[in-house]
């Protein structure tokens, strides 16, 4: 068995685990260990847990410390230096006119790296102005450009059902979303509809997927040929969560259709979920990172 404990470095940000190296640290507790950017201090997201060795892929980084006090006051001078860093860099970008957002900035814990978070439409050639940031910080200087989720995961916001972000305040990895998911919750393909404030599609769309997943195997879908108490006639709509359908009888076509409780009905036939090609392009923009 190992002992490990998982540090996060960004609110709501992806759990990296490491060996604690014998000291006993608690959930909220800080550490400075090492990472592919330099040495760093994380929040403790996962106080010591023992897990079998063969559940490690890799040897694990052993924790260098946990943080002190005067490591915790150069965290916060950090954070002062970021401030300033993105006046600086932001002016920068203007001055060398080139098409680009700039969106976040870190400072590592050791001061040995700054890096610059950006968005653009396309490719940015960007070396001038690497030169003239590590000229005026004098240390390496990282410039990544990052898609429009990462972009509403840095900022935050509030969403369109009023409450903040979803990837601000508890995901911590984006999944893929896909038109597919918005045609099978019986949405709109409307891009107003189904897109958050970042224009991609919604996040919630996938992690409701897997319950609407669970309620088409047992609600018959639009097309589809049942036999209800009145008899045989096809579904024209659905409502997944209550389990009401709206059935045209074939023994009057024109007369107004009638409804039933899934349970009322047996089915006959089932429909098939189409998304048009056309729908499917129009709206492929929605489904980038």
């Amino acid at each position: 068995m190992a002992d490990i404990i998982g540090i996060r470095f960004r609110e709501v940000g992806k759990v990296y685990y490491f060996d604690p190296d014998g000291e006993q640290l608690n959930r909220g507790d800080y550490a400075i260990v090492e990472t592919s950017r330099g040495i760093e201090c994380g929040e403790v997201a996962m106080a010591n847990r023992e897990i079998a060795d063969e559940a490690i892929s890799h040897p694990l980084k052993k924790m260098i410390r946990k943080a002190t006090p005067e490591d915790l006051a150069r965290v916060r001078d950090n954070k002062e230096r970021e401030k300033k860093a993105f006046d600086i860099c932001a002016a920068k970008i203007r001055e060398h006119n080139l098409k680009m957002k700039l969106i976040n900035v870190e400072y590592t814990f050791d001061n040995s790296k700054i890096l610059f978070y950006f968005t653009a439409d396309g490719r940015v050639d960007f070396r001038e102005l690497v030169k003239d940031l590590a000229y005026v910080f004098r240390t390496r200087i990282e410039l990544r450009q990052i898609g429009v989720r990462d972009e509403a995961k840095m900022l935050g916001g509030l969403g369109i059902c009023g409450r903040p972000f979803c990837c601000k305040t508890f995901m911590g990895d984006f999944q893929p979303v896909s038109i597919k998911m918005a045609k099978e919750q019986g949405m709109s393909l409307n891009p107003v509809k189904i897109s958050g404030t970042c224009g991609r599609l919604m996040c919630c769309l996938k992690y409701e997927q897997e319950a609407y997943t669970d309620l088409l195997k047992h609600t018959p879908k639009i097309g589809a040929l049942v036999n209800t108490p009145d008899g045989k006639g096809t579904v024209i709509d659905q409502n997944l969560i209550t389990g009401v359908l709206t059935v045209s009888l074939q023994k009057a076509p024109n007369a107004a259709p009638h409804t039933y409780n899934v349970s009322d009905v047996t089915l006959i036939k089932d429909g098939q979920i189409k998304v048009d090609k056309a729908e499917i392009e129009k709206l492929k923009k929605l489904e980038k990172n």
